[in-house]
């Protein structure tokens, strides 16, 4: 079993192996055909070379594209409630005209609005949408921010930061977020962007010299077109039927490897990215990695193995993004084909670990967290000797965790009343011993003192964070604590400022990183 006591040394992890995991991810969550990102990684750094770029051009390029759409989860549950819950869906429909003109973008718009509704409730969706249509507006920026502030948070170079904060820059200055023009937009954002409609023109059986054409001198830079009116035939069939894991790996220039002491924080910028896709699961991840490292601590599991632990739990819902928000978030019972779509987030979860050798180690114990001991779990419905130590401790406090926290179909309960849960599935579904691990773990850790909360927010600062980074409105925050909504936008402006951030999604990856949400 990968990742058994007794194994070899890993092999060096090579960032571009992570990033290119991490570009699955953001396919799945976008609703592209798997390995858009990797491709156009491919095309994008080949048309950077063709205009003279730097290696130190050509890399940040390289990265930029297996990252662009990092911040993409930040108003999942947002997007997905404007168009009928499938956000996912209407992210993919919208795609190929987001460098389209105006009049694109809007047809595309109101046609992508909860496509197979009844009419009547589609009729009242599109109307809202229409209503809204600075959504996108709004929405952009601040997918922007959140993949900047989890790049920064990951160790990723400034030019690297700095393209993600762009990323949607037109040419002619109609982007977002700050309407750059011209030469002033970062060059690996103008190339990616036009390597990005290349494969979707592609993937529909267009020609993506006319879509560049077309689009020449408003979304796109006329030198990127001109490049690939150079090379483009060259750069897509050295890429038809390529591996395109591969061929993303082979475009980076001047490969780069990570120390390890480098790996735990891109791995929970990661883990913050796929908890950002529902304000009910926001810090899910990095509590189910604590439990587990401290479960196993107390089970007795040697350093590299509470390690293992502590890494599958920041990992093992990365697959969640898979499934559109309007499954995620619904406050009544699921259906036979929503329970199934929910079924297979832990296969999508391996999946995005998969290729990257240096993570394979982690696949069976994240992937396995909702396999149960008498085979009623899933994906794969495992049963006992089939699911490692180490996958049990997961799955118990993958199961602890969610008991504690609010979903969208019950409040939280109580820790006892969460242990009474675990304990009666104890040796039945769930590992006794495990199940006894997390419990003594749960109880011996303390929430953050007061006297020490970050950035120097207060206590009532505090507050009002964590039921922003819930997905409470200024409103319900208002509500909830018996103020004044004048006095909850007074809170927000200050906490805003003392954490520096411009959004409610980046005030929750910050409350995620600092655990105020355990």
């Amino acid at each position: 079993m990968a990742g058994a006591e007794g194994s070899g040394p890993p092999r060096p992890l090579r960032l571009a192996e992570l990033l290119a995991s991490v570009s699955l991810a953001t396919d799945l969550a976008t609703g592209h055909v798997p390995g858009h990102a990797l491709r156009t990684c491919a095309i994008a750094t080949a048309l950077a070379e063709a205009m003279g770029a730097t290696a130190s051009e050509r890399r940040t390029t390289h990265r930029f594209a297996l990252l662009r759409f990092l911040g993409c989860t930040a108003d999942a549950a947002e997007t997905a409630a404007l168009v009928g819950g499938d956000e996912r869906a209407f992210v993919a429909a919208m795609a190929p005209v987001v460098m389209g003109s105006p009049r694109e973008q809007l047809t595309r718009y109101v046609r992508s609005v909860a496509p197979g509704r009844t009419p009547a409730r589609r009729a009242r969706l599109v109307a809202g949408a229409v209503a809204d249509l600075r959504h996108g507006e709004r929405s952009l920026p601040v997918h922007c921010e959140v993949a900047s502030l989890l790049a920064r948070r990951a160790g990723l170079g400034d030019d690297v930061v700095q393209a993600l904060a762009h990323a949607y820059e037109r040419w002619d200055g109609k982007g977002a977020p700050a309407g750059l023009a011209g030469d002033a937009i970062p060059l690996a954002v103008r190339v990616v962007v036009a390597a990005k409609d290349v494969d979707l023109a592609v993937g529909l059986g267009q020609d993506p010299r006319a879509w560049l054409r077309r689009r020449s001198g408003h979304g796109h830079d006329p030198a990127v077109v001109r490049a690939f009116e150079r090379v483009g035939r060259d750069v897509l069939a050295a890429l038809a039927g390529a591996d395109e894991w591969e061929a993303a790996l082979a475009a980076e220039p001047e490969p780069e490897t990570i120390p390890a002491e480098a790996l735990d924080p891109v791995l929970s910028a990661f883990s913050d990215f796929a908890d950002l896709k529902s304000p009910w699961i926001r810090g899910h991840s990095r509590a189910v990695a604590a439990l587990a490292e401290d479960a196993g601590r107390l089970a007795g599991r040697d350093a590299a193995s509470c390690e293992r632990l502590r890494r599958a739990g920041l990992l093992h819902d990365l697959g969640r993004v898979s499934v559109e928000n309007g499954i995620w978030d619904k406050p009544g019972p699921l259906t036979t084909a929503e329970w199934e779509r929910v079924r297979l987030h832990p296969y999508s979860t391996e999946r995005i670990l998969a290729r990257c050798g240096p993570l394979s180690e982690l696949v069976e114990p994240a992937c396995s967290h909702h396999e149960r001991l008498d085979g009623s779990g899933y994906h794969r419905a495992l049963r006992r000797d089939a699911v490692s130590p180490e996958a049990r401790i997961v799955a118990a406090a993958d199961v602890y965790a969610a008991l504690v926290a609010d979903r969208p179909h019950r409040p939280a309960l109580t820790a006892d009343a969460a242990a009474e849960v675990l304990e009666s599935e104890a040796g039945e579904r769930l590992d006794a011993d495990a199940v006894g691990c997390v419990l003594a773990a749960a109880g011996r850790r303390e929430p953050p003192s007061p006297l020490r909360w970050p950035a120097g927010l207060t206590d009532r600062e505090v507050e009002v964070l964590r039921l922003l980074a819930r997905g409470r409105s200024n409103r319900q925050v208002a509500e909830e604590l018996v103020i004044s909504p004048k006095t909850v936008g007074r809170h927000v402006e200050n906490l805003y400022a003392k954490i520096g951030v411009s959004s409610r999604a980046a005030a929750a990856v910050f409350a995620m990183e600092q655990r105020l949400l355990e």
